[in-house]
């Protein structure tokens, strides 16, 4: 039995997190007294409870959770930025590679990984690896979002019967360029520039869509359909990440944000050319791009199927 507490349970992450363990017969939520949840002491006590404790809480309140422990056997899962770049912390995205893998089996903090930053690094850091792209390039990456991204207020903003028509249409944001997932972006891929970053929320409530246009120059004049090769070859026998055909003409349509809406699970799509290429990766915000992704991190520290109570497809479709 693995004793979990949740440390931000009100959030969307959190929430999603206790729906997805409450099912499972190999897990005990420890539950802290509502009017306790911001209490030091409180929350001290929960912590060192437990096997395994799952923060969801703004950067401030995560590194003060990790100042909290001292129980020396207790795992942090961390779904805030605060430690994703940080000395002694393990980025959670094992499929990455045989040793992130590992990493993350035998890891005791693990940072899950931004939701923006998730998919860009699922897409960019395997070319960056295997020499197809150079670390020295300046990409593009824009990225589609579900507005649950934005918390409880941004949610009750969408979902108000007073909502602003303004708030209908897509809105980018970030323009500034100081967006908190570039630094990890950055930092994960080897890249020694930052992305040129374009987030857009939108008016739907969970799914994303994480795109990065690409040429042959870039590529080293690695074409769509052999990039497309490429990728299926990178993620083989990945449970959680799929490549799917290459959109020909046949196939390139719409490819919808939230097509993975409510799933743990991400697919990428590769179109274009032998000139132009896009290669995008699709899945829930609030699924791969936190609460799944937390959960499988979970899974794989405490030995078990990083499937387990995840809501995925095994087949190579959608």
């Amino acid at each position: 039995m693995i004793n979990v507490f949740i440390d931000g349970s009100e959030g969307t992450t959190g929430l999603r997190i206790a729906d997805r363990l409450k099912e499972r017969s190999d897990v005990k939520l420890i539950e802290i007294d509502p009017e306790f949840r911001k209490d030091s002491s409180a929350r001290a006590e929960c912590i060192n409870k437990s096997d395994v404790t799952f923060l969801c809480l703004p950067d401030v309140a995560a590194k003060e959770a990790v100042g909290l422990v001292t129980n020396k056997r207790v795992k942090i899962i961390d779904a805030s930025t605060a430690h994703r770049t940080a000395d002694g912390w393990t980025y959670g995205l094992p499929e990455l590679s045989k040793d992130k893998l590992s990493e993350v089996c035998a890891a005791k903090r693990v940072a899950v990984p931004g939701c923006h930053a998730g998919g860009f690094v699922t897409l960019v850091y395997p070319l960056v690896k295997c020499g197809i792209v150079p670390a020295s390039v300046v990409l593009s990456v824009f990225s589609l979002t579900g507005y649950s991204g934005g918390g409880k207020k941004m949610i009750a903003e969408y979902e108000s019967k007073d909502k602003s028509v303004l708030l209908s249409a897509p809105r980018q944001y970030g323009l500034n360029q100081q967006h908190k997932h570039l630094k990890e972006m950055t930092a994960v891929c080897g890249l020694k520039n930052s992305p040129v970053f374009s987030p857009i929320v939108c008016d739907f409530y969970s799914g994303m869509e994480v795109t990065v246009p690409l040429d042959r120059s870039l590529t080293g004049g690695t074409g769509a359909m052999k990039l497309r090769d490429f990728y299926a070859e990178y993620y083989k026998d990945k449970k959680l990440i799929k490549v799917m055909p290459y959109m020909d003409e046949e196939l390139a349509g719409f490819v919808p944000a939230n097509l993975l809406s409510g799933r743990d699970d991400l697919r990428i799509f590769v179109g274009g050319n032998e000139d132009r290429i896009t290669v995008s990766a699709v899945f829930d915000n609030l699924g791969k791009g936190a609460s799944g992704a937390a959960i499988q991190n979970m899974n794989l520290m405490f030995g078990l199927d990083e499937t387990a109570g995840l809501n995925y497809c095994e087949t190579d479709f959608i």
